[in-house]
C-alpha cells in the first residue's frame, strides 16, 4: 500500500505558511497602528480614536491575513471549509468588538472635549446626554447587525429567519409583545436625545423624589436621590409622564420658605436681617433676589414668605436652611413678643361665665340647671 506523503508535505507547508502569516502580522500589527497614529497626530480626533481601537485592530489584522492565505490555498483539505467558516466568525466577532470600541471611543473623545466638572455645565450636560443615548443606540445596532451577519454564514439561517418573519400567528404576536418594551425604550431614548427633556446631572423630581440624573442607558434612567438611594426609571416614563426638571434651561433657582409671626411684628428689621444674612453666604446666595412678603393671614397669625435666589439647587437648599434657622433666632432674640400668639379677653370670658352660673341659694328645688 503506497501512502501519499507528498500530499501531506504540501499540506504541512501550507499550514506552516498560514501560521507564519499570523505570527508576522501579529507582530506587525502594533507597528501598523503606531504608524497610523503618528500620521494622524495633527488630527486630534483621529489620533484619540486610533489610540482607543488598537486592541481589536491587533486581532483583526492577523485574521484578515489568515483568511486571505487560507482562501488562496490550492491544497485539497477536508477541513478547509470548517476552518474558513471559523475564521469568518472570528473576524465578524472582532469587527463587532471594533465597532463597539469605535462608538465608545467617540463617546470618550466628546466627553473629554466637553468636561462636565465646570461651574456652567449646561451645554456640556446636554452634549453628554445626547452622546450617551446615541452611544447606547449605536451599540445595540452594532451587536444586532453583527449577530445577523454571523447567522447569515450558516446555510439554514435564512430559512429560519424567513419562517419566523412569515409566521403571523400567536408566535408573531408573542414576539411583537416581547419586543415592544425594548423598541419602546429605544425610541424613547432617541426622543430624549433629540428633544432634551432631561440631561445628565439635571435636578428632577420624579415620583415625588428629589434627585439628580446620574446615568442614562438604552432602557432606563438612574436618578440619584438626595439620601444616596437610586431610583431606576424606564426611559418611556419621561416621555409619557410629567416630571419636574429644575435645571433644564438654567441652574439658577428661586427658593422659598414660610414663617408665621404675630400681627404686630415689624417687618423692616426682618428684611434688613435677611439682607445681612444673605451677604454672609455669597457662596450660596447669587445676589439676585432676597425679599420678604406677607402672603397669607389667619385669625391667629400672619404668614411671611421669604424668597431668595441661588445659582443651583444644592446652594438653594443650604441657603434656605441657613436663613430659616437664623431668622427664627433673630425673632426669638429681638422680637420674641411677636411670635404667633393666642389672644383672649379674660374679662369678657369671666363675665360670660358669671351669667351662666347662678348662686346656689337662688336655684329652686327641682329646677337645677
Amino acid at each position: 500500500m503506497n501512502y501519499d506523503w507528498a500530499a501531506h508535505i504540501t499540506e504541512l507547508k501550507f499550514l506552516t505558511i498560514a501560521l507564519m502569516t499570523v505570527v508576522i502580522l501579529a507582530i506587525a500589527a502594533p507597528g501598523i497602528t503606531y504608524l497610523l497614529t503618528r500620521i494622524a497626530t495633527p488630527f486630534s480626533f483621529a489620533r484619540d480614536l486610533l489610540e482607543r481601537i488598537k486592541p481589536p485592530l491587533h486581532f483583526l489584522i492577523p485574521l484578515i491575513g489568515l483568511q486571505i492565505v487560507w482562501r488562496s490555498a490550492s491544497v485539497d483539505m477536508g477541513y478547509a471549509g470548517t476552518v474558513s467558516h471559523l475564521i469568518t466568525l472570528a473576524m465578524i466577532t472582532t469587527v463587532i468588538w471594533l465597532g463597539l470600541k469605535v462608538v465608545d471611543a467617540g463617546r470618550q473623545v466628546i466627553f473629554k472635549r466637553h468636561p462636565i466638572e465646570v461651574s456652567d455645565n449646561r451645554t456640556a450636560r446636554r452634549i453628554h446626554t445626547q452622546t450617551q443615548v446615541l452611544v447606547h443606540t449605536l451599540s445595540f445596532f452594532v451587536i444586532l447587525f453583527g449577530f445577523a451577519a454571523m447567522l447569515m454564514t450558516f446555510p439554514g439561517a435564512k430559512q429560519i429567519g424567513a419562517s419566523l418573519l412569515a409566521s403571523a400567528g400567536l408566535a408573531g404576536l408573542a414576539v411583537g409583545f416581547a419586543a415592544k418594551p425594548v423598541l419602546g425604550n429605544l425610541i424613547a431614548g432617541l426622543q430624549i436625545a433629540l428633544t432634551q427633556p432631561l440631561s445628565l446631572d439635571d435636578v428632577v423630581i420624579v415620583e415625588n423624589e428629589w434627585g439628580r440624573i446620574e446615568e442614562i442607558t438604552s432602557s432606563y434612567v438612574v436618578v440619584k436621590i438626595w439620601d444616596e438611594r437610586r431610583l431606576i426609571v424606564p426611559l418611556q416614563y419621561f416621555i409619557e409622564n410629567p416630571f419636574q426638571n429644575w435645571t433644564r434651561e438654567s441652574t439658577q433657582l428661586l427658593g422659598t420658605f414660610f414663617l408665621w409671626v404675630d400681627y404686630a411684628m415689624p417687618l423692616e428689621p426682618l428684611r434688613k436681617e435677611l439682607e445681612t444674612l444673605c451677604k454672609q453666604v455669597p457662596e450660596w446666595w447669587d445676589g439676585r433676589v432676597s425679599i420678604i412678603q406677607v402672603t397669607d393671614t389667619s385669625e391667629k397669625a400672619v404668614q411671611l414668605r421669604v424668597l431668595v435666589s441661588s445659582s443651583n439647587a444644592g446652594n438653594s437648599w443650604d441657603l434656605r436652611c441657613f436663613l430659616r434657622e437664623n431668622l427664627l433666632k433673630f425673632i426669638v432674640e429681638n422680637h420674641s413678643d411677636y411670635l404667633p400668639q393666642l389672644r383672649t379677653n379674660f374679662y369678657e370670658d369671666q363675665m360670660m361665665q358669671a351669667k351662666d352660673v347662678q348662686p346656689v341659694d337662688k336655684i329652686e328645688p327641682g329646677k337645677a340647671k
